[in-house]
């Protein structure tokens, strides 16, 4: 297996520790072009889609990737924003503010540096980590930008990471943080952004969490994704002093004819219109920033459905997005992975030379 060149770094530059903050991805327009190619490389993985690889080939491309493209650019049309895809958008910040978080506590370029990715389209983890090590990252914790663990996103985001470890002559140390959804800091910024919510917009019937799906499949071969949903539920219920009756947990996003985790959202939401029940609050505490499926799949499918159901007001709960409790979180959970690896300001890398310069002339002439 031939390995990529190393980069020219001079003898003596600064090794630097870097975050990677990771996101699933989202195409790079709303075209119909842009979704098949994005769909092509979402859809290929096996983390994704656990079926034979030659049956599944043959459905991707004999099928899906002639007909989804076109629907799902429009989906996408009726989100993008003036600065591209809401996803792409949020990402970028929260790396952007977890950078001057660590810099307020000490941890700030060049020592430390955070970078975000995307799982599928861009920017790509190959291409981040070939910038991180170009500027000789020698330390690289990955952070995946999902608090509940699956195979199909926090696992793939590893496997991404070590294809490219693969071609590497030197390697960087690596740590990975596989989930955070019991973190107290966590909890707390989904807490107060529910809060928040109902002081500015009065508190509805029902609260209802809903998470990304997944197949019941995998429920049965050992992932832990639904029990971690349950538990950030329960904390989350518990910090909010609700009872069992004012909170629901549902799961989005089916996809295919197999059965994936129940209640599912939408019929749930139907369900609780035709009941009686005249307000729902909806938010989504497995997706770390706004994106299609809770901008679109939520807030304009799901709503609908409500409403058309005999509900009277439907009230979706933003993700996290940028909120100051949140990027505290990400800071803490960093913090305490980065621990044993020297994160701290130091000087301009000319000044750390002179200064040993310094001191070996002072030693030489003692």
């Amino acid at each position: 297996m031939p390995f990529q060149p190393e980069p020219a770094l001079p003898h003596g530059t600064l090794q630097r520790t870097a975050v990677l903050l990771v996101n699933l991805g989202t195409p790079d327009e709303p075209t119909p072009a842009a979704l098949r190619r994005y769909l092509r490389e979402f859809l290929s993985d096996p983390r994704v889609v656990e079926i034979p690889r030659v049956l599944w080939w043959l459905i991707l491309h004999g099928i899906i990737l002639r007909v989804r493209p076109a629907k799902s650019a429009a989906k996408y049309a009726s989100v993008w924003t003036a600065e591209g895809s809401p996803l792409a958008k949020w990402t970028a910040k929260q790396a952007t503010l977890l950078q001057g978080y660590l810099g307020e506590r000490g941890h700030a370029p060049p020592a430390l540096l955070v970078r975000h990715a995307m799982r599928y389209g861009n920017p790509s983890v190959a291409n981040v980590l070939d910038e991180l090590k170009a500027g000789n990252a020698t330390r690289i914790l990955v952070l995946p930008l999902y608090p509940q663990y699956a195979a199909a996103t926090t696992a793939s985001v590893n496997d991404a990471v070590m294809a490219w470890m693969r071609v590497q002559r030197r390697q960087p140390e690596l740590r990975f943080i596989n989930h955070y959804h019991d973190d107290a800091g966590y909890i707390d910024a989904l807490a107060q952004r529910v809060r928040a919510h109902w002081m500015m917009n009065g508190r509805g019937d029902r609260l209802v969490l809903s998470f990304h799906g997944v197949p019941e499949r995998s429920l049965h071969l050992g992932d832990p994704y639904h029990c971690e949903c349950l538990v950030t539920a329960r904390l989350l219920g518990e910090r909010l002093g609700l009872g069992k009756d004012e909170l629901l947990v549902t799961f989005q996003s089916r996809f295919g004819k197999a059965k994936w985790l129940t209640p599912y959202t939408e019929p749930t939401l139907v369900a609780l219109a035709t009941q009686g029940v005249k307000r729902v609050d909806v938010m989504c505490p497995g997706f770390a920033a706004d994106c299609l499926e809770t901008l679109e799949e939520i807030d304009q499918e799901a709503r609908a459905a409500y409403l058309a159901a005999g509900g009277q007001a439907f009230h979706y709960i933003a993700c996290l997005n940028d909120q100051h409790e949140w990027i505290v979180a990400l800071a803490a959970i960093a913090l305490r992975h980065l621990q044993g690896w020297d994160t701290q300001r130091v000087a301009d890398p000319a000044v750390l030379a002179r200064q040993r310069d310094t001191a070996l002339a002072t030693g030489a002439r003692n």
